[in-house]
């Protein structure tokens, strides 16, 4: 009665009625089934007995909503070819549960002991999945004695959380009137499945490079049966679902029935109260802000001032990285040329602040691998590679002189964000081969060491700079490559000495007390940048004019002079200017934000072909930044640059005039 009474309250039985409809009534189905919304919370304030059977014995509170179906089926007539209460199968879909420890699984410590079958929510990671396979959820079986009732009449066997396919369809089940054999109607045959293998949060620690401990961390999986292609690999998803054992002589698997699935996304944090501070007292200027959170960025690996513009790509490269990206074309990825290793150590700290930042090793998988389900199915698993399970973040690919020429090639295909799994069928038991996209929704950081020489013979070429054993077309392949010029003098290597030095002997103590003092916290607790990655920003028109002026003027010149075909993947200035803007936690991307796309790209591309429009080397950070008069006056040197850029349009762009005024 009261599963009856909840169904009328919470428009089940109304619901019930309209999926009856989709069924063809000229049609037997041996199983139909029904999937039935079910909220615990309502169900306990209805009736606490129910509601406890829901959430500790679902096996059987599945039964009691099977008999309300079929009987509302029956008695309304809504499916004439019902006549068992095995042809019909509920399926309960819980719509949350109770926000107590008791009701959440943690996948770091998963039950050792045999537990009750109830439903548990867990948060994790997917890191590999196979195909849709053919898995058995419900069929019909017949008496061979043609004298018995049950010759006509059929036997339903639907699937379990915790059985496995034998349970469901073998070739010895026996009549319960005649103990003859039975036989299945292979026509009746309901089909579907996939498995996909779920890991804790805490294994990105290990993806990072980070694992201190001897721990690991193991994967649990996810049967989809109803919910097959809901998950997508590389994906974090909240599910709820119901740990089933089955043992199967001599081995136990462990798993979860999955009952529900719903993408999960990390909770945004608000900017510490430092940082506010430091907008406040720079709100005169557009670019003051963000040259002083570049310039105090890393002062764990590298003192202030060294290398600005190098942090400054990298917090751009973090803040336009989202977590549910769709648009792969506002990934910003950075090749960084240099003969500095230090590099490498400011490139694996900025990793850590990345919320979901993976660290490639060169003899892994980048992208996706292959092997049997261990499962029984058979069929092909898909392994994420680190490109994969960076969705939504950053995939540090390291040194690419440790790469091999395949390697690199690949990296290189990299420009169109998709990457293709060959399946070959005869295999993985398929009648045919398959070929699986995926996208990559990530960006890619990598090193060159330009101390290794590439063989080239256009090396002295005028804008083309040494890039190591790195062809040209694959720095082509990145968004932004900068150039780390060798340190100069011993008062550099000094500064660096006295640094590492310092912190050494004490870790943790401010080394550069200034006015721009910030803790590690305020960088790497997510605040600052994941506030910056959820802020919604807009184009204003004077953004825009600048953006495409300069893109068809530069396009225009190098077109004509040199014949370099400048593609749009590689001149990525929307997502630069979306970038400064978020960085300077503003939402609307100003012309000043477009000057600093333009300058970052300038240098890049003055980096493989020659320009016009004539720039220093650091042209976004012109000078040291010490104090406030050094930030006034770089403030200044970017207003020279911003109307040498509004000339170069001008001068080179088709139709400048109709939207720059001469003077």
């Amino acid at each position: 009665e009261s599963v009856l009474v909840y169904l009328d309250r919470s428009g089940g039985l109304q619901k019930l009625t309209e999926d009856c409809k989709r069924f063809n009534p000229q049609q037997t189905e041996a199983v139909y089934r029904f999937r039935i919304r079910v909220n615990p919370t309502d169900i306990l304030e209805m009736d606490p007995v129910l509601g406890d059977c829901v959430l500790h014995d679902p096996l059987s509170a599945t039964v009691l909503f099977q008999s309300v179906c079929f009987l509302a089926i029956r008695t309304l007539s809504l499916i004439e070819k019902i006549h068992t209460e095995s042809q019909v199968n509920v399926i309960l879909n819980f719509t949350h549960l109770p926000p107590f420890p008791e009701y959440t699984l943690d996948l770091c410590s998963f039950p050792r002991v045999y537990g009750p079958m109830r439903p548990v929510s867990m948060e994790g990671l997917v890191t590999a999945m196979t195909r849709v396979t053919k898995y058995t959820q419900g069929a019909r079986f017949l008496c061979i004695n043609d004298d018995c009732p049950c010759s006509a009449f059929h036997h339903i066997r639907v699937h379990a959380p915790g059985a496995t396919e034998s349970a469901t369809v073998r070739n010895n089940f026996s009549c319960m009137m005649c103990s003859s054999q039975l036989k299945e109607d292979v026509k009746f045959r309901v089909l579907g499945k996939q498995l996909v293998e779920l890991i804790h949060i805490k294994a990105l620690d290990v993806l990072r490079g980070h694992q201190q401990s001897s721990l690991r961390y193991q994967s649990v999986t996810l049967f989809l049966r109803e919910l097959c292609n809901s998950m997508r690999i590389g994906q974090f998803y909240r599910v709820l679902g119901i740990p089933a054992r089955v043992h199967q002589w001599p081995n136990i698997t462990w798993s979860v029935e999955a009952n529900s699935v719903q993408p999960w996304e990390p909770e945004c944090h608000k900017v510490s109260g430092s940082f506010q501070e430091l907008l406040k007292a720079t709100a005169s200027s557009p670019w003051m802000f963000s040259a002083i959170v570049a310039h105090c960025f890393g002062l764990d690996v590298a003192p202030p001032g060294l290398y600005n513009t190098l942090k400054l790509s990298l917090l751009l490269s973090l803040v336009q990285t989202r977590t549910d990206a769709i648009d792969t074309f506002y990934n910003l990825d950075l090749l960084v040329a240099t003969t500095d290793m230090l590099i490498l150590d400011l490139m694996t700290y900025s990793l850590s602040l990345a919320w979901r930042g993976v660290r490639h090793q060169a003899s892994g998988e980048i992208f996706a691998s292959l092997s049997r389900d261990e499962h029984g199915a058979g069929t092909a698993n898909i392994h994420a590679g680190s490109a994969l399970l960076a969705t939504g973040g950053i995939c540090m690919l390291g040194d690419l002189g440790y790469y091999k020429k395949d390697r690199l090639d690949s990296i290189q295909s990299l420009e169109s964000h998709t990457v293709s799994v060959f399946i070959p069928g005869k295999k993985y038991g398929e009648d045919a081969d398959q070929q699986l996209s995926f996208p990559v929704h990530c960006s890619f950081w990598a090193l060159t060491d330009t101390t290794r020489r590439s063989g080239r013979t256009d090396c002295a070429v005028l804008g083309t700079a040494e890039m190591g054993s790195v062809p040209l077309q694959l720095a082509d392949a990145f968004g932004l490559v900068i150039q780390c010029r060798d340190r100069v003098g011993e008062e550099a290597l000094l500064a660096q000495t006295v640094h590492t030095l310092q912190q050494a002997v004490q870790p943790g103590k401010p080394q550069y007390p200034s006015n721009w003092e910030f803790t590690a916290q305020d960088y790497q607790e997510f605040q600052l940048i994941a506030h910056a990655q959820s802020l919604q920003v807009e184009l204003t028109p004077a953004a825009e004019k600048i953006i495409h002026g300069y893109y068809m003027a530069s396009r225009r010149v190098r077109t004509q002079s040199q014949g370099v075909n400048m593609s749009v993947a590689s001149i990525k200035l929307i997502s630069l200017a979306e970038a400064h803007c978020k960085l300077c936690l503003r939402t609307c991307v100003l012309e000043e934000d477009a000057v600093i796309a333009v300058l970052l790209c300038e240098n890049s591309v003055t980096l493989k072909h020659a320009s016009a429009l004539i720039l220093p080397p650091d042209a976004v950070f012109p000078c040291d930044l010490g104090d406030v008069d050094s930030l006034h006056r770089r403030d200044a040197t970017l207003d020279e640059l911003h109307q040498n850029i509004l000339r170069f349009i001008y001068t080179y762009a088709p139709g400048a005039d109709a939207y720059i005024a001469e003077e």
